[in-house]
């Protein structure tokens, strides 16, 4: 058994090869050897197969190189690429931005083992998706891209979709109020653009660091270090050939340049994580000015309506909204971002009352949790007797535990994310609803108990010809 299963949380190797190999050694990872399209056809069995084992494509039509995708997408899949269960992974995002490890420097790092500055073309060279009919063009969708903000020069680390426009350009898609966002701004207002550089196959340590968003990340985080908090150790960076930025040096391929101050393209539209396409609109330019990679490179691609794009802030979201709520309402035991709520909008919240005094208190934490997370739009509390991870014991809290008229709160006007289309750009009403019972009706809501028994030890049989002999005749 892994060291961190048994609660010895220290260093743990979360480099891609390391967690493909770990995939694959648990079952979770499939290859496919069979020539596929890159254009529509990969991204539609990535897309049928979604939920199972990650995907590992051998033989992308058009390209050398192989292609991995659905990758984190289930809990099952993250576990194996850890080699830790999901409540251990969750520990180690909370210790990831408690205890960063600032990130160390090497010479020769394995992504610069071959460098193109020139005469290259990323449509060739990369194995980038058409993901559906209806988008615009050829997407780069699980690129972290790396900043450093020109006035904080704190590294920043974040998912942003970026469409192939050119052989040494793209239209990167930046959201308001993204940190990356802010530092391209910084930078226009001086008149200059801002250096980045994309990273393919990175630390895993680095993708959970760049799904975590807003007040889970204070600006004043440098995620390269806390990258390393997760990890239990520094992660190892060198050099950028043609910018002055540090690149993760086990990733599969660097993408090194700069966004555009003044130069836009129309971008869009894409099918994003809530399942509608986004509008088309004006995007800045990413200029490349390298290409690095390792031996052998693996492309990994994210479906943008695919549930890898949702579970990769599962844990993240599940780690801080509980960071938050235990230091406000400490009765608050476990948190779970539900897969119907895209792991994003609903959370399911269980607390442990210990007295009449605990009453109320689980009202608290429904308002503590809309102002930790701001996309989050519904929360169902729930007594510590009811799994949270199950829907249907959690439906059976609405049902006898909830009276509509009481135990409905409602917060009207509020911020959340703009893509939900039921939604005003983003504001809308969030629901709590609590589904607790007071502390002096606990013995009134209890559940029938039934002795424990070992099911193993009263085997049925399978034998369909005994058992209609036993029914007998009609």
């Amino acid at each position: 058994m892994d060291a961190t299963r048994t609660g010895n949380m220290g260093e743990i190797d979360t480099r891609f090869r390391t967690a493909l190999r770990r995939m694959a050694a648990a079952g979770r990872l499939r290859d496919l050897t069979n020539p596929i399209d890159p254009r529509l056809e990969l991204a539609a069995l990535m897309k049928q197969l979604d939920g199972g084992p990650a995907l590992y494509f051998s033989d992308v039509r058009g390209h050398d190189v192989p292609v991995v995708g659905n990758l984190l997408s289930t809990q099952e899949n993250c576990e194996a690429a850890f080699g830790v269960d999901f409540r251990a992974l969750r520990d180690l995002v909370g210790r990831a931005i408690a205890g960063p490890l600032p990130p160390h420097l090497v010479d020769h790092p394995a992504v610069q083992t071959h460098i193109h500055r020139t005469g290259f073309d990323i449509r060739a060279m990369l194995p980038a998706l058409t993901h559906t009919a209806a988008d615009a063009g050829r997407y780069i969708t699980a690129g972290i891209v790396l900043a450093r903000d020109p006035d904080t020069h704190i590294y920043n680390a974040s998912y942003h979709r970026l469409m192939l426009a050119g052989p040494d350009r793209c239209a990167i898609k930046l959201d308001s109020g993204r940190h990356l966002r802010l530092a391209w701004e910084r930078a226009r207002a001086r008149g200059e653009d801002l250096p980045v550089v994309i990273c393919i196959g990175a630390d895993l340590a680095l993708h959970y660091t760049a799904a975590t968003m807003g007040s889970q990340m204070p600006e004043s985080a440098d995620e390269l270090a806390v990258a390393g908090g997760l990890a239990g150790r520094p992660i190892n960076v060198a050099r950028a050939i043609t910018q002055d930025l540090l690149v993760p040096a086990d990733a599969e391929f660097i993408l090194e340049g700069t966004i555009s101050a003044t130069e836009t393209i129309d971008e869009g539209p894409f099918g994003e994580f809530v399942g509608f396409l986004s509008s088309e609109g004006p995007a800045p330019i990413f200029s490349i000015t390298a290409v690095t990679h390792r031996d052998q490179p693996i492309y990994h691609a994210i479906n943008g309506y695919g549930r890898e794009t949702i579970m990769l802030r599962k844990y993240v979201l599940e780690a801080s909204l509980l960071r938050v709520l235990q230091a406000a309402v400490p009765m608050v035991t476990d948190a779970e971002m539900t897969a119907g709520g895209l792991h994003r909008f609903h959370a399911v919240v269980q607390v442990r009352k210990t007295g009449p005094m605990s009453d109320g208190l689980q009202r608290n934490a429904i308002l503590a949790a809309f102002g930790a997370l701001k996309d989050l739009d519904m929360v169902i509390m729930v007594d510590d007797d009811i799994d949270i991870r199950d829907p249907l014991d959690v439906e059976y809290a609405l049902a006898v535990r909830f009276e509509a008229s009481k135990d409905l709160l409602v917060i009207p006007g509020a911020r959340g994310h703009e893509y939900v289309r039921a939604s005003d750009n983003g504001i809308r009403a969030k629901l709590g609803i609590d589904a607790t019972v007071p502390f002096d009706e606990r013995a009134r809501y209890s559940r029938c108990r039934f002795e424990k028994i070992d099911a193993a030890a009263h085997p049925f049989s399978n034998d369909i010809t005994a058992m209609l002999d036993r029914i007998g005749p009609l």
